[in-house]
């Protein structure tokens, strides 16, 4: 409005009805420092954790909880092509699998932080969260699990905010978005803040650097921090074995003498590993209670004291794993000391109707063994010792179970804490809904050790060796074939039970060119060997071992 003396008022002034101008954006136009950024970040918020869970334990770290998540929620397909493809390095595979995983969402969070940076920080937190709550659910979760997931979230996004920030400063040296969950503007990630100058590099390498360097040191120290807790180690140590009521002896010839055959018993560091823990459980024999369960007269609750104190008898058994290729090394024979489960079922009970025993892991897992073969005599055992010491850790350390004749996916349940007496049509171990047999029984196999496949061999005298196993059957015959022709016997070595596998030798006149060697194995029921080829899924790989090898 127009005055006297056309003076303008400055009292009113026109509204503009166009919208606030956003921030505008980075001068920056690459993603990719944003993304190290968020990656850096993560890194730090995982170290964090991982140092966090020497405290509340080494499952209740986040790329470890997750990975059990995965593992357990893992379709039929996937499980069973790690099982069969990956073998003894599917842990290892997982574990760096999860980590890459990780790496792709906090740099994912680094890229929305270009932006909008609140939001960022709230996703960082909210993987945070999910870490938490996978650890959670474990089995042997404690009230404290979720704290390293937590921790390291809330640390990750200040990390994350700390690093943008240097990213954000201009040419002015005026630093962007400050709190640990910002708002407003400047806290968006808009230029304004950053004096719409270009990134800062050398402070965002700095900061970048140092905030990825300690979180991976910190994760290197909480990983070996975890893996020398001295709880479990020194309860092992502190193990005293009890005297057997009946111990394992041996015949003198069960070894063929013959160089690069497997040893009769597998020395304990020798011996193949399978399971789905991604971090060992660790055990101590005070902390250690056993619960027999279920269709029952009556529950049992069993503790190492009063186990050690048991009738313990000692026995050689040989172990298998369904995921074992024809020629395969998932297999070790070692001698095992422990209380045999039967009386322990007999004690409790068990309903005429019921046909399975789940037993499961300190960490979980599940097997389903059927009731009978645990209940007819056969050296069945919750074994406290392996090769005449307490049971590596590794190996289930304090009690696992060992069960003659039946591949250790139903059977060999490591770390074992209970045993529900049921049905197999209520209830399931880990692998059978993924498609693998119910019921496991080990199938008649042979190997040959040595020579190895492609080997070269002089003319003359050869020792061809290996070991043949039907357990809980045992080793009649073992036959090889050279090129074709008959089938000629091999030597056995001497039977330490039907239990155990058999080493074996023959003595081949070897001629000069390449020549193609089978072996085949019959067991005492008179059953022979199949020839026909068969994958590991769903109960057991099948055919005749067969190498090549060249004699000069």
């Amino acid at each position: 409005m127009a005055h006297a003396g056309g003076v303008t008022s400055t009292s009113a002034r026109p509204v503009d009805p166009s919208p606030a101008p956003r921030d505008p954006a980075p001068t920056d136009p690459s993603r990719w420092p944003w993304a190290v950024a968020g990656v850096a970040a993560g890194v730090a918020g995982s170290g964090a954790a991982q140092l966090l869970a020497v405290l509340t334990g080494p499952s209740s770290a986040p790329i470890v909880a997750a990975g059990d998540v995965m593992v357990n929620v893992a379709p039929a397909w996937l499980a069973n092509w790690a099982k069969e493809t990956l073998g003894t390095s599917d842990k290892t595979v997982l574990i760096v699998g999860a980590a890459v995983v990780l790496a792709l969402l906090s740099a994912g969070c680094g890229v929305l932080a270009r932006r909008h940076l609140p939001q960022a920080q709230w996703a960082v937190l909210a993987l945070g969260a999910v870490g938490a709550l996978a650890a959670a659910t474990r089995a042997d979760a404690s009230a404290l699990a979720v704290a390293p997931s937590f921790a390291g979230g809330v640390l990750g996004a200040w990390v994350l905010r700390l690093i943008t920030d240097r990213l954000r400063a201009g040419a002015s040296g005026v630093a962007g978005s400050r709190g640990v969950i910002g708002s407003g503007r400047a806290a968006s990630g808009g230029g304004a803040a950053s004096g719409g100058g270009a990134p800062d590099r050398r402070a965002f390498v700095s900061a970048a650097g140092i905030a990825a360097g300690a979180g991976a040191v910190a994760v290197g120290a909480g990983t070996a921090l975890s893996s020398s807790a001295r709880g479990a180690d020194s309860s092992r140590a502190a193990v005293q074995l009890p005297t057997p009521s009946a111990v394992a002896t041996l015949p003198p010839s069960v070894e063929v003498g013959v160089p690069g055959v497997i040893p009769f018993r597998v020395p304990n560091p020798d011996f193949y590993r399978i399971d789905t823990a991604l971090v060992v459980p660790r055990v101590t024999t005070q902390g250690w209670k056993l619960r027999i369960h279920g269709m029952v007269d009556r529950e049992v609750t069993l503790d190492y004291a009063t186990l050690s104190a048991g009738a313990l008898v000692e026995r050689d058994v040989t172990l298998c794993c369904v995921s074992n290729e024809v020629g395969g090394d998932l297999i070790g024979n070692a001698r095992w000391l422990g209380l045999p489960i039967g009386p322990l079922l007999q004690q409790a009970g068990p309903h005429p109707d019921a046909d399975m025993v789940l037993s499961t892991s300190a960490d979980g897992w599940t097997a389903g063994t059927p009731l009978p073969v645990l209940t007819d005599g056969r050296d069945a055992l919750l074994a406290i010792a392996m090769n005449g010491e307490p049971l590596p850790i590794e190996h289930g350390f304090p009690v696992r179970m060992v069960v003659p004749g039946l591949y250790g996916y139903v059977s060999a349940t490591k770390w074992v804490v209970d045993l529900e007496v049921t049905r197999f049509d209520k209830a399931q171990g880990y692998w059978t809904p993924r498609g693998w047999s119910a019921l496991g029984p080990v199938k008649t196999e042979s190997r040959i050790d040595v020579p190895q496949d492609g080997a070269a061999v002089k003319a003359g005298r050869v020792a061809v060796a290996g070991i043949a196993w039907a357990q809980h059957r045992g080793i009649k015959a073992v036959e090889v074939q050279v090129d074709g022709g008959a089938w000629q016997a091999a030597t056995l070595g001497a039977e330490a039970s039907i239990d155990t596998w058999r080493q074996w030798v023959f003595a081949w006149d070897a001629t000069p060119g390449t020549h193609t060697l089978k072996v085949r194995s019959t067991d005492r029921t008179g059953t022979p060997q199949t020839s026909a080829v068969a994958p590991p899924a769903p109960d057991g790989a099948t055919g005749y071992h067969t190498i090549q090898v060249m004699v000069g």
